[in-house]
């Protein structure tokens, strides 16, 4: 079930990464209303990971750790360090960026999105090599 629930948000993290570089494309296509549904859409989804990362975390009091097999678990940690240090972040950078857009300040919209944008894109796809790394790979390495 733990595995099943890991699948469920590395799937919100891959909509996500999805949701935002849609987004992205369409502002700069000029498409500003596409750009705006997307990235809220982007920032619901994100929501929802949160909130199923939460509820899976709390149920399950720990976290599955990356077997002890060589080079490859110092990648793992490199990625999830930057991944969790930056997730940290995200909340915070996308919410002052949608602010930002709400109350029609674009330039400082653009400029903070221009940093924002590039660490979302960051959490959400090692977000979902995370789960590959872990759920995936990880037991295939370790014999499990």
């Amino acid at each position: 079930m733990q595995d099943a629930h890991a699948a469920l948000n590395a799937a919100l993290n891959f909509t996500s990464g999805e949701l935002l570089f849609a987004g992205w494309l369409a502002i700069k296509r000029g498409d500003r209303e596409r750009h705006k549904a997307l990235m809220l859409s982007a920032l619901g989804v994100s929501v929802l990971f949160l909130v199923s990362y939460v509820i899976r975390f709390a149920g399950k009091g720990g976290t599955t750790r990356f077997p002890d097999v060589g080079w490859i678990r110092s990648v793992y940690l490199v990625i999830l360090l930057t991944h969790t240090v930056l997730a940290a972040v995200v909340p915070f950078l996308a919410v002052q960026t949608v602010f930002l857009a709400w109350k029609e300040r674009w330039a400082a919209h653009r400029e903070l999105a221009r940093w924002t944008f590039p660490i979302w894109i960051y959490v959400s796809v090692t977000g979902v090599v995370i789960y590959v790394m872990l759920y995936r790979l990880a037991p295939a390495l370790s014999g499990a």
